[in-house]
């Protein structure tokens, strides 16, 4: 089992400044999944409970001189600590410009899976190494990693990958991303329960209510992709909840609960920068799924070597 690449200076950019900062507040631990074409930072796929995340990314993205084998296909998956992750590559670029700054020629990043023998330890450990060398030294860090996951528990992560990549039958497009944020920052003072109505008339209503208080904001005329209706006229006059709840007996739109912790986390990911979001809600209301859209910069052309979404747990209507 061997991995070894070189980071390169869009990989720093990518990782350092916008995605590792943006994971690392959905939860601190994530398996970090490579194979021959894609680097994959994924979290809570495995245990199907909480908030879960993909962060795709293609390898020449990231990298530089790639080079991985394994008897997996060619294909290693392991947990790391997202901090401690994001602490060493922010550190190694540091070294790296103080090289250059004092007129030492540094080479480019490498990072490697390695096996090291910790102190007062007979039994050696998985690492993850970043090295970086000088004219006359090289300074090497060293992030833990778990042990590397077995043939049966890569084809599971690969199967729920697969499975989480599934697309709601209708997308609705939010531009502005701090309008959410902002709504959210009042909501989760109010309650727990966040509840969602999306319909194919591109609306994207939410509610929190409590035996004291109903909070509720509404987005609507907003860009659809995929199934889309006309909303009829005399909807027109009626309040929020009362269209949404017509929406849905009339089968042009879905509502399902979530935990507004849930939904404040996956906000969190408009520190990675995308330029716009889109809700759905998967098929049978089996969970909230929000997928971040990236452009290629200085056009609108959406740049397909990354890929970031998440999907956010139902609650049960019964329990709350």
């Amino acid at each position: 089992m061997k991995f070894k690449a070189f980071l390169t200076d869009n990989g720093v950019a990518l990782l350092e400044k916008r995605f590792l900062p943006a994971l690392d507040k959905i939860d601190k631990t994530c398996n970090l999944y490579l194979t021959r074409d894609h680097a994959v930072f994924l979290h809570n796929l495995l245990n199907g409970d909480g908030l879960q995340s993909v962060a795709q990314f293609r390898i020449e993205a990231l990298f530089d001189g790639y080079r991985i084998s394994s008897q997996n296909e060619d294909r290693i998956a392991f947990a790391v600590d997202l901090s401690l992750l994001h602490r060493a590559i922010r550190s190694s670029v540091g070294i790296c410009n103080e090289l250059t700054a004092a007129g030492s020629a540094s080479e480019r990043l490498q990072i490697k899976l390695v096996k090291k023998l910790p102190a007062n330890s007979t039994q050696p450990m998985p690492f993850l190494t970043f090295e970086t060398k000088g004219y006359k030294s090289a300074v090497i860090q060293d992030v833990p990693i778990s042990k590397p996951m077995s043939r049966a528990q890569v084809l599971e992560l690969q199967s729920a990958l697969d499975s989480a990549q599934a697309l709601p039958k209708t997308l609705v497009q939010v531009h502005d991303l701090n309008q959410l944020q902002s709504f959210v920052d009042r909501m989760r003072h109010v309650g727990d329960v966040l509840n969602v109505w999306i319909s194919k008339h591109g609306d994207l209503h939410l509610q929190i209510s409590t035996t004291l208080i109903t909070l509720g904001a509404e987005f609507r005329k907003l860009v659809v992709l995929g199934e889309r209706a006309e909303a009829p006229r005399e909807d027109r006059s009626l309040s929020a909840q009362a269209r949404s709840e017509r929406a849905v007996t009339r089968g042009d739109a879905e509502a399902v609960q979530v935990s507004v912790k849930h939904f404040a986390k996956s906000l969190q990911c408009h520190t990675a920068k995308p330029d716009c979001a889109f809700y759905g809600i998967a098929e049978q209301g089996a969970c909230l799924t929000v997928i971040f859209q990236f452009f290629i910069p200085g056009t609108r052309q959406t740049d397909k070597s990354i890929s970031l979404h998440c999907r956010l747990p139902v609650l049960d209507p019964g329990t709350n």
